[in-house]
Order: C-alpha cells, then sequence, then structure tokens
C-alpha cells in the first residue's frame, strides 16, 4: 500500500481512539492480523496436487495438511506470512528424493484453510493440531512460523526431536512495534492493543520473546539467517541463539528473507540426517 494511505488509515484509528481506545485497538488488531497475500494460485496448485490433501481440525478451523508419504522420520513444514505451502516446492523435492514422510501446511487465512484472520497465537494452536495427528518427529518453519512453532512446543511440550528456524522474529511485541511505526499509533492505541492481548491470550506481547517461549524447548534446534536480511534482523538470530541452548546458528550472505537457497537445504538436510 502506498504510504500516505497507511498514514491515513492511521490517523483515521488513531481519531476512533480519543471516542473509543478499545474499539480503535479492535481495529488496527483486525488490520494486523488480516493476509492480503497467501492464497493458492493457479500454478502452484498443480504441484500441491500431487500430495495427500487432508483438513484438520483446530476448534472448527479446517487446516489444509499435503503429504507427500516416505518410509523415514516425519517433518512437518510450517511457512510464514503471506504465503502457503507451496513455499517449499524445492525443499519438498529434496526431501523426497531423501525419502523423507512430508506433511506441510497452510496456516490459517492462508491457502486453503480456513478462517479469515492470522496471528502467531493462533498458528501455534494449528500446528499443535497437526503435530498431533501426525506424529511429527521434526518441524521446519520459516519466519513467523518459525515463531508460531516454538510457542507451541513451549505450551504443549511436543516431543518434537529437532527444530529449524529460518529467518525467525525473535519476540512477537518486536512484530508489533514494527507494525505500530509504519501505521503512526498513538499511545491509546498502543496501549489499548496490549490490553486486548493481555485479554485474549494471558499475556501482553512483550512475554513472547525468546527467552520465555524457548528456555524448555527440549528438540535440539538449527537457527539460519541471513545478514542482511530486511524483513526480520539478523539481531533476532543472535537473540534466538542465546536463549536456545542445545541450538546451532548459521549466518548466511545475500539470501534475503526467503532464504531459498541449495546452501541452506544442504544445511537443513546434514542437520536432520544426524
Amino acid at each position: 500500500m502506498n504510504k500516505h494511505f497507511i498514514k491515513a488509515i492511521g490517523g483515521s484509528i488513531n481519531f476512533v481512539s480519543y471516542f473509543s481506545p478499545n474499539a480503535a485497538a479492535q481495529l488496527a488488531i483486525y488490520l494486523f492480523s488480516k493476509p492480503n497475500k497467501g492464497k493458492i494460485t493457479e500454478e502452484e496448485a498443480p504441484f500441491l496436487k500431487t500430495a495427500t490433501q487432508e483438513n484438520v481440525f483446530y476448534k472448527n478451523i479446517p487446516i489444509s495438511t499435503y503429504h507427500w508419504k516416505g518410509s523415514k522420520e516425519t517433518v512437518l513444514l510450517v511457512h510464514g506470512w503471506e504465503s502457503n505451502a507451496f513455499r517449499w516446492k524445492d525443499l519438498i523435492e529434496i526431501l523426497q528424493a531423501q525419502d523423507y514422510n512430508i506433511i506441510a501446511i497452510d496456516a490459517p487465512g492462508h491457502g486453503n484453510s480456513g478462517n479469515k484472520i492470522f496471528n502467531v497465537f493462533l498458528y501455534s494452536e494449528c500446528i499443535n493440531a497437526v503435530t498431533s495427528h501426525f506424529k511429527i518427529d521434526s518441524i521446519i518453519g520459516h519466519s513467523v512460523g518459525a515463531t508460531a512453532s516454538a510457542i507451541s512446543l513451549h505450551k504443549y511440550h511436543s516431543p518434537i526431536k529437532k527444530l529449524v528456524s529460518l529467518g525467525a522474529p525473535s519476540n512477537f511485541a518486536g512484530i508489533i512495534t514494527n507494525y505500530v511505526l509504519m501505521m503512526g499509533y498513538n499511545k491509546r492505541v498502543t496501549d489499548a492493543m496490549n490490553k486486548y492481548y493481555l485479554k485474549h491470550f494471558e499475556h501482553e506481547p512483550d512475554y513472547f520473546s525468546a527467552k520465555n517461549f524457548l528456555k524448555d524447548i527440549q528438540a535440539k534446534g538449527l537457527i539460519i539467517h541471513d545478514r542482511k536480511d530486511r524483513i526480520i534482523s539478523y539481531r533476532d538470530a543472535l537473540d534466538i541463539s542465546k536463549h536456545y541452548k542445545d541450538s546451532k546458528l548459521i549466518k548466511t550472505m545475500g539470501l534475503g528473507h526467503g532464504l531459498k537457497n541449495e546452501l541452506v537445504y544442504n544445511h537443513i538436510l546434514e542437520f536432520l540426517n544426524d
């Protein structure tokens, strides 16, 4: 969206906050939680149809899963914001060649999954539903998908053996801060947003940080992050590494936030095969 248009929306929500901070917060969080991209395209659909497709439900939300069967351990692929299971196509083909049992999912509000709203907490619950259904051994998550996976493991103590974190944010508060700055929200809006998260998710955004949701994870970790990532700072990777005791950090240069690269895939394979 045009920067001036974004600021105009932010200004309108700021205006609402003078009359009803709660209403302003709900509007702000709705905008923050509604993906505008990530549905399956005509070009992506044929590849995803090569998998066995099944809906796994979290409450009344259908989560689309894609299963490429193999004889080795089961790997779950968890994409990030405004994406879908197709983003893993190259890695899926590599894992297939190694005969891994592969599950990929579409996040709520993305791909073929249900719901119009997405947030990291809802995603973590859906991930838990999928890991329980398929008895997952390892998870590979990109960006907020990796963060949601870690939060899920923290909350449910799932017996996952390995977790790969690609370009992940280390804390939810940082994501909120970037959004608030982009929209130009005032303190009334931000305070009301914090109260909303406390009411609906039992904690304010600051709680959902690496030091809290990684400290008791038993899964062995691999963290890969690009030094020049313009979406999620490399400092987040350092923070994750600091608090994730049984993990290894690999720095790349020039691969961007997506990390779709043979070098990255080789690191992942080495980690899974170890």
